[in-house]
């Protein structure tokens, strides 16, 4: 089975609900994936604009989801503590934050990646920043899925 990364709010490159975004909710989507490979004992997740003005903006990044989870809820990001932790995005929370291009720059893809990793827990510091969390998460990579969303204004 084809590991792959899905959300019930948005299809494979069509619009995020504005809700997901910080002009409404802030909501986090809820996201489902299938096909894990074998030996995976966490995931790691990213959610990256690379059509940002000032180059790739990093709006979320999540580390040590358990091995045996399938999803991730709406609002993960603002539910009972787990064993996951967020890193601190491009806007400097450890949270999601949602899509918010600046207007008059057309309509930017969201890329959602999960990764699929040989290790059950990194320890990353959440003030690391999520893009060099990504680089030490590709580190123990087996497989990644991906989904994108779009936005503009």
């Amino acid at each position: 089975m084809t590991f792959s990364l899905i959300s019930p709010s948005f299809a494979d490159g069509q619009p995020i609900p504005q809700k997901y975004t910080r002009l409404g909710d802030n909501l986090f989507p809820p996201l489902k994936w299938t096909g894990t490979p074998e030996g995976t004992q966490s995931f790691a997740l990213i959610v990256e604009d690379p059509d940002a003005p000032r180059g790739m903006f990093r709006h979320c990044a999540i580390i040590n989801i358990p091995g045996s989870w399938t999803d991730l809820p709406q609002a993960v990001d603002t539910g009972p503590e787990h064993s996951i932790k967020f890193i601190r995005n491009d806007f400097g929370n450890a949270r999601y934050d949602g899509p918010q291009p600046p207007a008059g720059t057309g309509v930017h893809h969201y890329w959602f990646r999960l990764a699929a990793l040989d290790t059950a827990n990194l320890s990353i510091p959440e003030d690391v920043g999520a893009e060099e969390a990504w680089k030490r998460v590709r580190k123990h990579l087996i497989e990644e899925a991906a989904i994108v969303g779009t936005f503009g204004r």
